[in-house]
């Protein structure tokens, strides 16, 4: 019986005293979780009946997180982003708009809600999560992803595993529907870590994954971003911007998943369509285990989205980790650090998703907003599209 099962059915007396012995047992560099003298929360199953609750999070005037050392969220089994930017306006997001982005989010919590539901892994929690936004054409992936400067389209994913640091990735695929499942049939179908450009796609071909031609990546939205691009190179000011422009430009990004299963095992996954006009051949941290994704079960799952070049760099989601196993950091304090310290000074902003197998969950991002939502073992889920729901970390 797993821990996270087990611990369900003691009696609340005696979990309140088994909680505080063994946050006094514990040392302080302990490499999971937060702090010694943080508030402790019970564990429930997984797999217990799903309650179908859905919150958003509190309206204008939250007060930024209070102190850099505290999560954002305790008992979470799965959490999502779609991307850190501008996030949405308030004022210009239309409520059909808005609907749109906090159904996005939510149905792929679900979809990786009903794996854990029925003791899937880890693994398959977060494929599924992300594979239901690589279908949906309002984020930054599969379906929706943004055109190269050829007006192409090159697709990037990636999967990791906690438990034995098992990793696959694709980069530059143009024929995959779903390269999240391209990246996860590397990690368990061949003997490497990533595959590229055609060989990527026909790989994922000759496994049995769904192929599609570069049109079905073709939305109105993207297309129009790539010609402001283009006009902005030119020196021009004068392209038209409808509401659905607008709102690809404020929620431009990448989409990534972070989950723990009943066994304790944590995963990421991530995955992007990159960014508008870039140079053909051009690849992001999204597939670079260490980069965009990283999971360890000792430290915590971690899914990066932002200012590629600058998360390369800085070896975001490793470093993420390595200052929770090494420096015994909290996760939250963790991901502050590197997202709000390290790289700004390199000069990229964005934000990550970050989940211990104790379900201690943070999404620290420099970047105005970042679109993300989580799901806890009571079932509730929780979405953050607008910038005063996920204030900027300073």
């Amino acid at each position: 019986m797993s821990r996270r099962s087990a611990i369900s059915w003691l009696p609340s007396a005696l979990l309140a005293v088994a909680t505080v012995a063994a946050l006094i047992a514990v040392p302080r560099s302990q490499p999971v979780g937060e702090p010694v003298g943080a508030t402790a929360h019970a564990d429930h199953s997984v797999g217990a009946a799903r309650v179908e609750r859905i919150r958003t999070a509190p309206g204008p005037g939250q007060p930024p997180p209070g102190g850099k050392a505290r999560p954002d969220a305790r008992d979470v089994v799965l959490a999502v982003h779609g991307g850190a930017g501008a996030a949405l306006d308030r004022e210009t997001t239309t409520p059909a708009r808005e609907k749109a982005y906090r159904d996005g989010l939510a149905t792929a919590l679900r979809a990786g809600q009903d794996v854990l539901d029925e003791g899937g892994s880890s693994v398959a929690a977060v494929a599924a999560a992300v594979r239901k936004l690589e279908d949906d054409p309002l984020f930054n992936a599969g379906k929706g992803a943004v055109f190269n400067a050829d007006a192409g389209h090159e697709l990037d994913a990636s999967v990791m595993r906690g438990s034995d640091l098992a990793a696959g990735a694709v980069a530059g695929v143009r024929g995959l529907r779903n390269p999240v499942d391209g990246a996860r049939l590397v990690m368990e179908k061949s003997k490497h870590v990533l595959l590229s450009g055609e060989g990527a796609d026909d790989f994922g071909a000759r496994h049995g994954l769904a192929t599609v031609t570069q049109d079905y990546y073709w939305t109105q939205a993207r297309w129009d971003a790539l010609i402001r691009a283009k006009e902005a190179e030119r020196g021009s000011k004068t392209a038209a911007r409808s509401p659905e422009a607008a709102a690809d430009e404020q929620s431009r990004g990448t989409v990534g998943a972070v989950a723990v299963d009943r066994e304790g095992d944590v995963a990421a996954a991530t995955s992007t369509g990159g960014m508008t006009n870039k140079l053909p051949g051009r690849i992001g941290d999204s597939p670079l285990i260490g980069a965009g994704t990283y999971a360890k079960n000792a430290t915590a799952a971690v899914s990066a989205t932002g200012a590629g070049e600058y998360f390369i760099r800085g070896a975001a989601t490793s470093t993420v980790s390595a200052l929770m196993e090494f420096k015994g950091l909290g996760v939250a304090a963790a991901a502050y650090e590197v997202v709000v310290e390290r790289l700004p000074r390199l000069g990229g902003t964005g934000g990550v998703i970050a989940l211990t197998r104790d379900g201690v969950f943070d999404a620290p991002h420099s970047s105005p907003g970042m679109l993300h939502g989580y799901l806890t073992e009571d079932g509730d889920v929780v979405t953050k599209i607008f910038p005063d729901e996920s204030p900027a970390n300073t």
